[in-house]
């Protein structure tokens, strides 16, 4: 299409088409969604791949959380959470309602509920099989249930976690810390790396939670005539002597630059 395209690049068509540039050719497939609920609304403009924020019930788009009744469900509630549909029907005792109504379910007010086969007294609240997460109470012969709250997560999708008898997720820590990343020159040192930063006077640990410490070394070691070293901290004693920029060893004579006819030896005191 005109477009240059580096070896293994990925992008989309239009029409919902992954394509990627392999030895030279164009490979497309269409695109492959993973939808993890059971009621995801269309994909939004722009986008190949249906949303599970919120719920797409009978034709009908409904938002997260959203607590509503089918068409024709004689007092059913149904709530949309994480792109799935619950619903709950209320029971009416058997012989205590006679004529039933859609619009009040039973025509009597029964003092108990009869719930998923149990009976339960006005006032009682109780949980629903294996679900600890949503909370029922009889409330003069109906059954209202809850959901437990959950706070919103400021943590990436693959750091959350729900635990054992947890009804919302939580962070997991991040991973420790596997060295020292040095952001000015994007050098990674493993824990306990010893290194000099520029300055050979100054030594730098890499610690175990990922922080650099540093700390100069003291030259304790004097002489009259110190030898200089590239890249050594602390000037050299036992190293020669140093005359008009250059290092002589120890012992060793050699002409003097100011006069042909002296000879100078070095000698370490």
């Amino acid at each position: 299409r005109g477009i240059p395209r580096e070896p293994g690049a990925r992008w989309t068509e239009p029409g919902c088409r992954s394509c990627t540039c392999q030895g030279g050719r164009v490979l497309c497939d269409a695109v492959s969604c993973s939808i993890p609920c059971s009621h995801p609304l269309p994909a939004p403009a722009g986008e190949c791949c249906p949303t599970c924020t919120g719920c797409l019930h009978e034709g009908v788009a409904r938002a997260e959380g959203d607590v509503f009744s089918p068409s024709g469900g004689n007092c059913t509630i149904c709530v949309c959470l994480a792109g799935n549909v619950s619903c709950l029907s209320p029971e009416c005792p058997p012989g205590s309602c006679p004529d039933p109504s859609p619009a009040d379910c039973c025509s009597c007010t029964p003092e108990k509920c009869n719930f998923r086969g149990r009976t339960y007294v006005h006032g009682a609240q109780f949980s629903l099989d294996g679900d600890d997460c949503t909370t029922c109470v009889c409330q003069r012969g109906e059954v209202e249930c809850s959901f437990t709250p959950c706070p919103v997560l400021d943590c990436p999708q693959h750091q959350r976690h729900l635990g054992p008898g947890q009804c919302c997720s939580t962070c997991r820590d991040p991973p420790a810390p596997a060295g020292c990343f040095l952001d000015d020159n994007g050098v990674e040192f493993p824990v306990g790396q010893i290194w000099s930063p520029g300055d050979p006077c100054e030594l730098c640990i890499c610690q175990a939670d990922g922080s650099v410490s540093c700390q100069r070394m003291d030259c304790v070691e004097t002489c009259p005539y110190p030898i200089r070293i590239p890249g050594q901290c602390c000037p050299d004693c036992s190293a020669g002597c140093t005359y008009m920029g250059r290092i002589f060893s120890n012992n060793e004579t050699f002409p003097s630059a100011l006069d042909p006819c002296l000879s100078c030896i070095c000698l370490v005191r």
